[in-house]
């Protein structure tokens, strides 16, 4: 077994403007001093929460994707974030997890945020998607997908083990529902028996909504490492296997699940 460490990168987002956002979190990561196995940056990382699809660019050729390929082998670390993209004449906010080698895993957003028009600008996902990192099996979600369990309903998978040890969340959640966003993430962990990130900005949006970040590591019994809200942060933490497998072993009740 080998734990992971991971740093949740918390940080404002310039709005709508790509490279911008590139330098900052350029700037923010060129402080973190020691080796982490994991990078995660919010959602829409270099153009915040927008629906401006102008600034959606192919997947293929993507310079968004292709910074974060950059940032994963500067760092020979894996990275995982979001941004807008299209493919096939749609658009998708879509997440990126990018190894160290360059090889990109992604998924895309299945819970289109409908207060926003996320729905009517972006084309949701339908399938989950679970990439496997230093034998961590991990689930990738966005935001929104947060207030919906079913779509990450662990499971004993055909080896015999939980489907998924780590549940990833990268996000603009807003300030006004913090309470929920933190919630949730810790009720996320206890149902699931797994480790669970969030990683949400901080500042304000050019629509002129607040974030207060509270980006968050939640274990398995849901115990709680908070970054301090409304600060630019690089907070890093260790998951650990073992003590992740002891917790299912004294209450295996994941087995019992029917789903």
């Amino acid at each position: 077994m080998q734990d992971l460490k991971v740093v949740l990168v918390q940080a404002d987002q310039r709005w709508e403007q790509k490279s911008a956002n590139h330098a900052h979190f350029s700037e923010l990561l060129s402080t973190l001093n020691e080796q982490v196995d994991l990078i995660i940056l919010p959602e829409m990382f270099d153009t915040g929460f927008s629906m401006n699809t102008d600034l959606a660019e192919d997947w293929n050729g993507n310079t968004s994707k292709s910074f974060v390929q950059q940032l994963a082998k500067q760092y020979n670390s894996a990275v995982y974030t979001s941004m807008m993209c299209k493919e096939s004449g749609r658009y998708y906010n879509r997440g990126v997890f990018v190894l160290p080698d360059g090889n990109t895993h992604h998924y895309d957003k299945r819970k289109c945020f409908g207060l926003a028009g996320e729905d009517k600008v972006f084309t949701a996902g339908n399938a989950e998607s679970i990439v496997v990192l230093k034998g961590w099996n991990i689930q990738l979600q966005i935001c929104y997908d947060l207030r919906f369990p079913e779509i990450c309903r662990n499971r004993i998978a055909e080896s015999g083990e939980p489907a998924f040890d780590l549940l990833l969340y990268v996000a603009n959640w807003p300030e006004k529902r913090s309470e929920h966003w933190k919630t949730l993430l810790q009720a996320r962990a206890i149902e699931n028996q797994c480790y669970v990130l969030g990683v949400n900005r901080i500042g304000e949006d050019g629509k002129g909504l607040r974030y207060s970040g509270d980006s968050c590591a939640v274990d398995p019994l849901g115990k709680v490492e908070l970054c301090p809200p409304s600060q630019e942060t690089l907070k890093v933490v260790t998951l650990s296997k073992s003590a992740l497998w002891e917790i299912r072993q004294s209450l295996p009740f994941l087995k019992d699940r029917k789903c």
